[in-house]
């Protein structure tokens, strides 16, 4: 999974993102979804994180999501 396949459904991701991340602020999330590099900052601030450890958590959430749909996709092929 991409980033631009989180933004093509971005209130729906967003509620995964904060169920991990409280502290986002869900003002500046229009903004933010645009530029992963911004969001990333806004991650490490609001949840005193360096920024490293902020990109680490977006791509650790976007490989884990990518397994879940991946498994979903597998699921309903088998059942087909």
């Amino acid at each position: 999974m991409y980033w631009s396949d989180l933004t093509q459904n971005w209130s729906l991701w967003f509620s995964r993102f904060k169920a991990q991340f409280p502290n986002l602020d869900d003002a500046s999330m229009p903004f933010l979804k645009l530029d992963r590099s911004r969001f990333e900052a806004h991650l490490a601030e609001t949840h005193d994180m360096t920024l490293n450890e902020a990109r680490e958590a977006v791509d650790g959430f976007l490989y884990i999501e990518t397994l879940a749909r991946d498994e979903m996709r597998e699921r309903a092929s088998v059942d087909a």
